[in-house]
Order: structure tokens, then sequence, then C-alpha cells
């Protein structure tokens, strides 16, 4: 092994002999043709873990497409890109795609005449050299540092001879597809619970627990039939829609007395409360604007979110499997900052079915879907150590850290 003595290049640990280092600059170029005119339309997006997509394929979350095409960047199939403020948390991606991108991204190409393209992507894989990448960018958060070519264009990285190149990407094509098939059949098993989950939810609380019980039109052609002891409410006569206080974010600290619930869920904590009992709360501003979150004891909530508070007597259980079933997110307003009118849900019609029956619904769904939360959250916990898994594989091939010529066909 070969020890490099450099402030930058701790991150490569000993190489083998055979091995040198060099620079970012010498494997690939920085891409910077603009789209002039906006002849190119295809706006592609980047999802951390996920990596280049079309924007049309990423929903209303993140940031929006810009109006004016003609400032983005050019990308090409097999280009490498990268979000420059998040790229230590690994938000890059080898595109599928002939397209566009924001303009600070970066676009970064391979010179085909110095490596194996394979291996040298690999390398901008490395959440050690991510993480040394980011480090030399401009901003406050450490996660969020803005970096640009100049950053990151000197960094030291690895350069075996061209043959163990070859070998390294060959067998990293290998062990990384069988990596990301275990993946792919773990997301698909989510996918499928989430899909059991609501199925759950959806006939609880539009049909009812009793399957004999006689049932009449609701009256609202996109719910059908519903018990024959049933209301139909509108939301607004079951419940205030009120949105909560205003709170600024250095009044939110990471620990504290009490939590903040915003348009998106948890925020932080506090050092006091605006509410106090059981609430089912409805995300109100946000990229995940509708989503619903159970809030219990002392919490504040925040002018970002509805805190739905009840006019008749009701199972906050039962509000909360209602709200989730509604999928308030579709009734969104589209702008820079995507909100739900309390107004416009208010309206809303829903099944109402009594007091008593509210609380057997909510109980059955919760004892239904308790043994489904679990099996997701292993799942997700499996495809994190594959991740981490996929990572250090990675790493330990592109460093020299395992020997994987002989593993090769």
């Amino acid at each position: 092994m070969t020890i490099i003595a450099s402030p930058n290049t701790e991150w490569l640990g000993p190489l083998p002999t055979s091995w040198s280092v060099t620079t970012v600059r010498a494997l690939v170029e920085d891409i910077n043709i603009r789209n002039f005119g906006g002849k190119n339309e295809n706006y592609l997006s980047l999802m951390a873990n996920i990596g280049v997509i079309l924007y049309a394929d990423k929903g209303d979350v993140g940031n929006k497409k810009p109006e004016d095409l003609s400032k983005c960047k050019i990308v090409k199939i097999g280009d490498l890109v990268i979000n420059s403020m998040n790229y230590g948390i690994g938000s890059y991606g080898i595109s599928r795609y002939e397209g566009i991108c924001s303009p600070v991204y970066l676009v970064l190409r391979t010179k085909s005449d110095v490596g194996d393209q394979n291996f040298v992507r690999r390398i901008f894989e490395i959440p050690q050299f991510q993480r040394l990448a980011q480090s030399f960018g401009n901003g406050i958060l450490e996660h969020r540092r803005a970096i640009g070519w100049d950053s990151i264009k000197n960094l030291p990285v690895p350069m075996p001879p061209l043959d163990t190149q070859q070998k390294i990407a060959a067998f990293l094509d290998r062990e990384t597809a069988q990596i990301d098939e275990l993946i792919g059949k773990q997301e698909r098993l989510i996918e499928l619970l989430a899909e059991k989950r609501q199925a759950i939810i959806t006939h609880a609380v539009t049909k009812g627990l009793d399957p004999n019980a006689p049932t009449k039109p609701s009256g609202i052609p996109w719910l059908g039939d519903i018990p024959s002891i049933w209301e139909t409410k509108r939301l607004k006569h079951i419940v205030a829609m009120r949105s909560g206080e205003s709170i600024t974010a250095e009044d939110i600290e990471s620990i504290g007395d009490y939590p903040v619930y915003g348009g998106n869920g948890l925020r932080g904590y506090t050092s006091a409360y605006t509410h106090e009992g059981e609430y089912a709360l409805i995300g109100r501003q946000g990229a995940l604007c509708g989503n619903v979150n159970l809030a219990r004891g002392q919490f504040w909530a925040s002018e970002h979110a509805i805190v739905p508070t009840p006019r008749i007597q009701i199972s906050v259980h039962w509000l909360f499997h209602v709200l989730k079933w509604m999928n308030l997110g579709q009734y969104s307003m589209t702008a820079a900052q995507p909100g739900i009118s309390a107004d416009a849900i208010g309206g809303l019609p829903v099944p109402f079915p009594s007091f008593d029956e509210q609380q057997k619904i909510a109980d059955y769904v919760e004892r239904q879907t308790r043994t489904l939360d679990r099996l997701t959250v292993a799942a997700s916990s499996a495809i994190q150590l594959l991740r981490e898994r996929r990572s250090a594989l990675i790493s330990a091939a592109v460093t020299g850290k395992i020997d994987v010529r002989e593993g090769v066909a």
C-alpha cells in the first residue's frame, strides 16, 4: 500500500502501490452549455437516493420548473449531474436522458481518453468524497453548502491502472445490480403494504365494519353507497378549520419542552404550547401540504398547519383516518409555495357514522394496520442497510481496499 500524506487525501486512505492519485479535472470536464432560446423543454430533476429523473415524474415536491428555460444547462445521456447544494446528502446521478437541468446544478462529463468511464463515475458515488466536496462549498448549513466546479476540480481522486479500473467497474456493476434488485423488492413490498393499508382504511371509513349492513345512496357520485344509518356531513360542520399560530425559526430548537407541528409534520421543539389534547393536524403549506399528523398532549401548531377543532362529539382517531383517506393534497393550489385553503376542504362531504361506530372503526383500523406498519418499518430498515452496504462496497473497491481482480469473470 502507498500512504498519501495530504489533508484532502485522508478520505482515500492507503492505496495499492501500483495506483496513483490525480485530480477531478483530470478525469471529468465541467459542461456549462446553456439552453439558448429555451428550445429544449425536457426539464430534468434530481432526487436523493434516486438520481436524475424527468421533472414530470417528480410530483409536487421540491423546486419548481423555472419559467425561463434559456438559462438551464444542457444534459446529455451519461452526464453526471450534481445538486450543488445537496451533493453531501446524495443528490446526484447519471442521466439516462437528453434534456436540461437547473443552472445551479453541476454537469460533469467523463473524459473518454483518460480512464474507464464507469470507474470514474463510481468515484462520485462515495459518501466520503461527497462530504469532502461539500465541505468546500459556501453556506451556513454544512450539508447545504453550494459547491461549484472551482470547489471540486482540484480534489484528489484515486487512479489505478486502466485494466484495474475496468475490473473494478465490472465488479461493481455486477454486485450493485444484485443489491439494487434487493432494494427494489423491498421498495415494492412497501408499496404493497401502503396499498393494503389504504384499502383497509378506505373500506372502514366508507362502508363500515358490518358487511351485511343495509346501504343507501350517499348522494355523492364518487362515494357511492354508505350504510343506511350513516349520514353525510360537510367537514366544516364537524370541525372548525383553524390555522395554528405564527412562530419564528429562531424559536424552534432540536430539543425542548413542546413539539412544534408545521405543514410537513414535526418541525422541532419550543418552550410554549398553543394546544392541549389530541388533534388530527392538516399540513396547510409546503411540499407535503395535505398530509395528516396526530398530535397529542401539549404542542405548538404553527401557522402552516390547520387544526380541525371538533364542533360536535367525534372520535379524533376516526377523524384522523378519514382525513388520511380524503387525500387532501389533491386540493392544493398551484403556486410557488403549494397550499391548501381551509375553506375549500371545509366544504368537502364525508361519510358520518355515530360516535360509537367511529370509535369502533378507529380501533379496527389501528389493529389491522399495526402489523402492516411493523412490516413497513422492517422493510425500510432493510433498504437502509442495503444502501449502506452498497456505498461501503463502492468505496472499498474504488479506493483499493478490496482486490477484485480475481473476482471478475
